[in-house]
């Protein structure tokens, strides 16, 4: 399966040549670096570990800088894991850039959604609020009954309350690569994409979608 680490850089828009305007996520893909391979044999599973931003030696403790070391990669500050059929095909400190994909790929975007604090029902899970109007006037962004009485006498788990909204693995499913700078390091994502500017991503090719002829 092909994936990559790459940095949220922010939206932006790409005018076709029809005059059609597409938004775009640009992230910064890469160079990721392939710090540790796992085999059936050793680890029970096929896998392969890659390594991005490179950062000061200070800023990576002792125990990680050893098993950077093993693989001849530079100081790196983020380490995921992308499961592949087989590890042959690939070699410790390998580098993977951007041209990993290309224009029209179907992809699977993971990232940390935006932490947004103790949120109401109202803004959380879009509940419509009380009466504006008959003497209710506390009323208006209150979620309402939560449960019966006597019977069962508790709240239900999963029902749907305030809380604190955000700062959730989020993926979202079969996006389109709309642009490829491999010399720039730069891929646009069709769309938004989840997580804050500066935040890390996750890309991978769809799992439920494959990419046909005739994809623009």
């Amino acid at each position: 399966m092909k994936g990559i680490l790459v940095r949220k850089l922010g939206m932006t828009q790409l005018f076709g040549d029809d005059g059609v305007v597409t938004p775009v996520t640009i992230v910064e893909a890469g160079p990721c670096y392939i710090t540790q391979k796992k085999t059936v044999d050793s680890d029970g599973y096929n896998a392969i570990q890659l390594g991005f931003l490179e950062v000061e030696d200070k800023v990576v403790n002792q125990p990680k800088r050893k098993h950077l070391a093993k693989s001849a990669s530079p100081m790196l500050r983020y380490l995921r894991e992308f499961s592949v059929g087989d590890t042959d095909d690939y070699e410790l400190g390998q580098k993977i850039i951007a041209s990993v994909f290309e224009f029209g790929d179907v992809v699977d975007v993971t990232g940390m959604s935006k932490g947004k604090g103790f949120a109401g029902t109202v803004k959380r899970h879009h509940f419509r609020g009380g009466p504006k109007t008959h003497g209710q006037s506390d009323r208006h962004r209150a979620p309402g009954s939560v449960g019966a009485g006597s019977t069962p006498g508790r709240i239900f788990k999963g029902v749907r309350m305030a809380g604190r909204m955000g700062g959730e693995r989020v993926t979202v499913q079969n996006l389109k690569i709309a642009l490829v700078d491999a010399k720039k390091n730069i891929i646009a994502v069709k769309g938004a994409i989840p997580g804050a500017r500066n935040g890390l991503i996750i890309i991978r090719e769809a799992v439920k979608a494959k990419r046909t002829s005739g994809d623009k």
